[in-house]
């Protein structure tokens, strides 16, 4: 797909070098950032998708909204698969 932009030719110059210096052309900068633009909305999309499914997931012990970290339990869980238990 072929995009027109109006930009002022200073700005254009500028990114022009600044392009170069990352040994790009002004094109594939142009292109770079709108694929990172672009794929900023998907990622918060994925973010949110698992901040909801952490606050659905099975509360354990009685906890309300997910499941949150516990150090000793953790630490307990291991010791046990170490004995065998």
């Amino acid at each position: 797909m072929n995009l027109t932009l109006s930009v002022d030719e200073r700005i254009v110059e500028q990114a022009r070098k600044a392009a170069q210096s990352m040994g790009k052309s002004l094109n594939q900068a142009v292109r770079d950032y709108l694929e990172q633009l672009a794929g900023q909305s998907q990622r918060e999309a994925v973010i949110k998708e698992l901040r909801e499914l952490s606050m659905t997931g099975q509360a354990p012990k009685g906890q309300k909204g997910g499941w949150k970290f516990d150090r000793e339990e953790v630490y307990t869980e291991r010791l046990d698969r170490r004995r065998g238990d």
